[in-house]
């Protein structure tokens, strides 16, 4: 069995997931909890390290790289942002240390859009697109769902521009909060990717411009007046949230030199989104998000000279 080299950790708002790699990258044991942010800034952000260090069985004094909200103002140190456009190697390179005794821990850095008009900040997402394996020529653009859902282009190696559109934030609004929350269920029902009436909603919400406001209540009296069940009414809002975002994004995002995505995404979102994607007659390429942010992990602790 190869030696542990080195801990990885993709440290989000709510959850934390932790991985103990070998030298070549390969992944001897992981831990995942609900120690986020929220949860890290209560007990201390070096008393959830030294937890996960004790789940994963890794040995002392291992290198230690992290990426996501452990690097924001409120995490464990504020990693500062690089400004775009940026090379997705030199962001990895700009892993900021944390000062903890014995240890070499470091956090990467997220990305910051500074124009007037469009600022935007992401952080974690930067370590899935630098694990995705993008071919470093040509220009790519990468979709990558979640509470607030990353779109990005990128240049040759470099990312160039991106966007926020939170869509699943909006979700959870809607059905928690809303008028509909009585049409979808309490909880919502799970959508599928197959479901006739999300690939409805979905290429109605299209076909608008991603104007889906005028179509939310049409959920609550379909209910009403035909008969809508729990299960079709949240597969409509989500196709009308997710259809609305992928036109808002053409309209706001370069223009594209071929209708092609990389979609970075893991669980139910991966399958909505690549069924959406292929409504919109996009070329889909499906990658998984835990496999890339580990990847960009290992990739940003080799910059960084913590593993050969």
């Amino acid at each position: 069995m190869p030696a542990p080299a080195l801990i990885a950790i993709d440290w989000g708002t709510t959850r934390l997931r932790a991985w103990l790699m070998a030298g070549d990258g390969s992944v001897l044991a992981e831990h995942r909890s609900d120690d986020g942010l929220i949860e890290a800034q209560k007990k201390r952000f070096s008393t959830v390290y030294a937890t996960t260090l004790e789940k994963l069985q890794a040995p002392a004094g291992l290198p230690a790289i992290i990426c996501g909200m452990a690097g924001s103002r409120r995490g464990w140190i504020e990693a500062p942002y690089v400004p775009v456009p940026a090379p997705l190697s030199a962001v990895l390179k700009e892993a900021a240390r944390v000062p903890q005794p014995g240890a070499d821990i470091r956090i990467v850095p997220g990305l910051a859009q500074t124009t007037p008009d469009a600022p935007d900040v992401m952080r974690g997402e930067e370590t899935q697109l630098a694990g995705a394996g993008l071919p470093v020529e040509g220009t790519h653009l990468v979709c990558m769902p979640g509470t607030h859902c990353k779109w990005v282009t990128v240049e040759n190696g470099r990312v160039k521009t991106f966007g926020t559109w939170p869509t699943g934030e909006l979700y959870a609004l809607i059905a928690g909060q809303s008028i509909l929350r009585h049409s979808l269920g309490e909880p919502p029902a799970a959508v599928a990717a197959s479901s006739p009436a999300f690939a409805e909603a979905c290429r109605t919400a299209l076909a608008e411009g991603g104007d889906f406001s005028a179509r939310l209540f049409s959920i609550r009296a379909g209910t009403l007046l035909n008969g809508l069940s729990p299960a079709d009414a949240a597969a409509r809002l989500s196709g009308l949230l997710i259809g609305a975002e992928i036109a808002s994004a053409l309209l706001h995002l370069p223009p594209l030199p071929a209708r092609r995505v990389v979609l970075i995404a893991s669980g139910p979102l991966a399958g909505l989104y690549a069924a959406a994607f292929t409504l919109a007659g996009f070329e889909v390429r499906s990658v998984d998000a835990e496999a890339a942010v580990r990847s960009g992990l290992y990739e940003a602790a080799r910059q960084n000279g913590m593993v050969a």
